[in-house]
């Protein structure tokens, strides 16, 4: 455990709370420890402590998205593939304590198994020291991810975003128009509008028509946001 500690950057005060978060209720039911001997209970804590954490990060850090997004956002940091990709970096899996059937079924490598693991890690970090190390923590393995994402779904979403924003108050569709096209044809730049109810929202260029949409809903997103904090 010390080895694992080193590695995730926190040394247990009561390292039980380490050792329940690496046993599988699969070694608990074999060598029937009495109990809650095993992680269920601190995956259950470390899933609300983790969606806590990069919930107030995004909201704190990307004030210029809307609900709707910061939701996708999360979502997309805290999903099981995410969670169990992490657990791989910081080798986890080997220090699972497991049951012989989960072991010799693949159990140190299997998705739902590493990330549940990885909640529960949180779960113990946050027990033993606390939200201020389970952040530190979490941010020490997500940050960079939600950053990178941030700009994907900037890049990736607009329409959807935008459409979102607009549905709120409105039940007319928007309209993207392709309004220049230009460049040879094995590297053309398209421009592109986006219009809501016979105003031009935004206008953005791209390699590709889809592009050039998607940059357009991020201009108009843009400029709602601007125009809404006047």
């Amino acid at each position: 455990m010390e080895k694992l500690e080193n590695i995730i950057g926190y040394k247990f005060k009561d390292e039980n709370y380490l050792l329940t978060a690496l046993t599988h209720s699969s070694f608990a039911n074999e060598n029937k420890l009495t109990g809650f001997a095993y992680n269920e209970r601190l995956e259950f804590l470390g899933d609300a402590v983790l969606g806590f954490i990069v919930g107030s990060y995004v909201f704190i850090h990307f004030n210029d998205i809307p609900e709707g997004e910061l939701t996708k956002l999360r979502a997309s940091v805290v999903c099981e593939a995410m969670l169990a990709k992490k657990a791989n970096n910081i080798d986890l899996g080997n220090y699972l304590r497991l049951g012989r059937g989960e072991e010799m079924t693949g159990g140190r490598q299997r998705v739902s198994i590493l990330a549940d693991a990885f909640e529960a890690v949180i779960g113990a970090i946050y027990m033993d020291g606390g939200i201020e190390q389970a952040e530190r923590f979490v941010l020490s393995q997500l940050e960079s991810d939600i950053k990178t994402m941030r700009v994907e779904f900037k890049h990736l979403d607009s329409k959807t975003n935008l459409q979102e924003i607009i549905q709120k108050d409105s039940k007319i569709p928007l309209v993207y128009d392709i309004i220049n096209e230009r460049g040879p044809a094995h590297n053309k730049q398209f421009s592109a509008s986006v219009s809501h109810n016979g105003k031009v929202l935004g206008v953005g260029t791209g390699s590709s028509k889809k592009e050039a949409e998607q940059a357009a809903a991020q201009a108009a997103i843009g400029k709602l946001n601007k125009n809404k904090g006047e």
